[in-house]
């Protein structure tokens, strides 16, 4: 049995331990979907992945510590 989730969702929360944050996620099962992309933090602390259109929401705020 593998440790990895689907991704079904649109919406993932995230917290400041995934930064720097990057879709697809190593623990989806489609973590190979498309190239990685790499998402700049943003000061609303959303995110959305240009190929897949996954929203990544920053659970808490940014203690400013990552780029």
């Amino acid at each position: 049995m593998s440790d990895r989730q689907n991704n079904t969702q649109r919406v993932i929360e995230v917290t400041e331990n995934d930064l720097p944050l990057h879709c697809p996620m190593p623990q989806h099962a489609d973590w190979n979907a498309h190239p990685r992309v790499y998402l700049p933090s943003s000061r609303a602390g959303k995110r959305f992945c240009p190929y897949c259109g996954t929203l990544y929401r920053l659970k808490g705020k940014p203690s400013g510590g990552h780029h």
